[in-house]
């Protein structure tokens, strides 16, 4: 299978997906700015009644993930509270996903390192919110309901949250590298027609994916949160 884009025809291939991550970024920052300049205008209403690149963010966000966010988080200000992370983790997710199917481009999620770059952001601020919301009573959470286990039960949920991180990337490592070779491989053998159908696959699998990140990412902080985790 050939693995060669448009970065590598540069003589940067080497780079591929730390380039390919940049220009996932340019495309979300240019994305916002476009949404931000049309809400800011006169008489600009919420939803827009056109189809446009504003109408997929606002379903995705207001339809879709606020709505998903507040049903795990519990409430609608607890889901706003958490939105700039797990929003942002969504659509960078997704459109470096998407950008794998775009001849001439590979997924920079193809790269384990990029997932686990995702997966450590969000290990670190789960638990940073664990603590900005209990304070030191967060390590409560590690030592489990009853105070002669909780030795025993340190280790375990130590071990358990260190898995978190590798879960999540070689989750969505496996399943984008997986789902960019079939396409990549039916592509060079029939160049026609069977080439869309694992185009739309690959379609699904990439909001998959991204769905299935954030919605982790989402139960790691709602656990992190929670006031009920108490010793006996």
């Amino acid at each position: 299978m050939d693995h060669s884009s448009w970065f590598s025809l540069l003589g940067l291939g080497k780079y591929d997906y730390i380039l390919g991550s940049i220009l996932v970024l340019f495309i979300l920052v240019c994305a916002a700015r476009i949404i931000k300049k049309n809400l800011s205008q006169e008489g600009s209403e919420l939803p827009d009644e056109r189809f446009s690149i504003r109408t997929i963010f606002e379903i995705l966000t207001i339809d879709f993930l606020l709505d998903l966010l507040s049903n795990i988080l519990g409430s609608r200000e607890k889901a706003k509270k958490y939105f700039p992370l797990l929003g942002t983790s969504f659509f960078f997710i997704l459109v470096s996903n998407l950008l794998g199917i775009i001849p001439g481009f590979l997924p920079p999620t193809g790269n384990f390192n990029t997932p686990v770059a995702y997966a450590i952001v969000i290990f670190f601020m789960y638990n940073y919110y664990g603590f900005k919301e209990n304070g030191i009573s967060y390590l409560k959470h590690f030592a489990g309901p009853v105070i002669f286990l909780a030795p025993l039960m340190f280790v375990i949920e130590v071990i358990s949250h260190l898995v978190r991180p590798v879960s999540l990337s070689l989750r969505l490592f496996m399943n984008i590298t997986g789902d960019h070779m079939v396409l990549g491989v039916f592509t060079d053998l029939v160049h026609y027609i069977i080439p869309a159908i694992f185009i739309a696959l690959g379609i699904f699998v990439s909001f998959l994916q991204a769905f299935i990140f954030t919605v982790l990412s989402t139960i790691y902080i709602s656990l992190s949160i929670t006031h009920e985790a108490e010793i006996e």
